[in-house]
């Protein structure tokens, strides 16, 4: 529609303040996002090595992870490479960088899922996995657990984050938004489910059906999942085609969150590419490095009892993310009209209701 990063989508549409800062947000919250989510990239590098070099069973140990990104030099080093990936494909460019990266990994991260579901949903024991998986369980359902399949739905379509914005602009005027919007919706729900069925049966068949071994966040992947790998003949093989897969869908996140901020410092400070990815870089290292050895030699450094990562994953996540989903919904319902959306929505022959 108007073809600009988040702060010039948003001043499109007029000049109040409050116009400006909803951009801003949006444009800042990527910025915040990637360099821990690029330190998480690291961690996930480190365990594709150890299990490529036949490291595998001492990932399983207790302690292990613990022990690594609190040893600040190694998670470092990691949190560094996968940055260096990641930029390397911005400086190429969205066509020549972007698009020829996505064309790659998208069509391996699916192969890849289909192959460890069905490696996973097939091992003893797993059906009960499944179950769990798929037959709600309404007596532990809560408010809480709709603010956490939000907070998910945030981070799974990348709303409120400029990325939609952003890769919107790159959009031709041929392209009929209505099937891409379907087939995002279509494909990231299948991806999801696969993941789950990826993971929870395994843990089920590895645990004897205890779901209390199905811990929240980092925990999940990098201590239960090598400790349910290490029990399979073929876990290593097993390990290495999980973590790429895991590694591939990081990149491409990461890809996304670090050309949003690049358009944005294109767009307001008229900076060429290849500038704009070197300050954005800088930026990524810095705050990243925060977060990285949040967990060591920087554990005393503590906002709101948070370690760096923590504090950066609640900012982003549970304060700007909503308060910019809000701001769009005020730009597009009260200021942008629905009838400019229709006319969007129907310019290639699609249906808006």
């Amino acid at each position: 529609m108007t073809q600009k990063s988040p702060v010039g989508a948003y001043r499109s549409f007029g000049k109040s303040k409050w116009l400006t800062l909803g951009g801003w947000i949006n444009a800042v919250i990527p910025i915040l996002i990637v360099p821990y989510y690029s330190v998480i990239g690291g961690w996930v590098i480190k365990y594709l090595y150890e299990y490529i070099i036949g490291n595998g069973g001492q990932l399983a140990s207790d302690g292990y992870f613990t022990g690594f990104i609190s040893s600040g030099g190694s998670a470092e080093i990691c949190f560094l490479i996968f940055t260096a990936l990641t930029v390397a494909v911005i400086f190429g460019g969205v066509r020549n960088g972007i698009e020829r990266v996505s064309k790659f990994m998208m069509p391996v991260l699916v192969i890849l899922s289909i192959m460890i579901t069905a490696y996973s949903v097939t091992m003893p024991g797993a059906l009960e996995g499944v179950k769990y998986f798929l037959i709600p369980n309404f007596s532990n359902f809560s408010w809480m657990t709709v603010v956490s399949a939000m907070g998910q739905m945030f981070y799974s379509l990348s709303i409120a984050m400029g990325i939609l914005i952003t890769f919107g602009s790159y959009m031709k005027k041929d392209v009929s938004i209505e099937k891409s919007t379907t087939n995002v919706e279509i494909f990231d729900t299948g991806i999801a489910i696969m993941a789950g069925l990826m993971i929870i049966p395994a843990v089920f068949a590895f645990s004897g059906g205890d779901p209390n071994t199905l811990q929240a966040g980092p925990s999940l992947m990098f201590i239960t999942l090598p400790k349910v790998f290490s029990g399979l003949s073929a876990g290593t093989f097993v390990g290495i085609l999980f973590f790429f897969l895991v590694l591939c869908a990081a990149l491409t996140s990461s890809i996304a969150l670090t050309e949003s901020a690049v358009s944005t410092f294109q767009d307001q400070l008229g900076w060429g590419r290849k500038k704009s990815t070197v300050i954005v870089t800088v930026i990524m290292i810095a705050l990243g490095t925060l977060s990285c050895l949040g967990y060591g030699p920087l554990g005393f450094a503590q906002i709101l009892g948070m370690q760096m990562l923590d504090f950066f994953d609640f900012l982003t996540n549970s304060v700007m993310m909503p308060i910019v989903a809000i701001a769009t919904c005020l730009l597009v319902s009260r200021v942008v009209g629905v009838k400019k959306i229709e006319e969007e929505m129907t310019a290639e022959n699609g249906t808006f209701k």
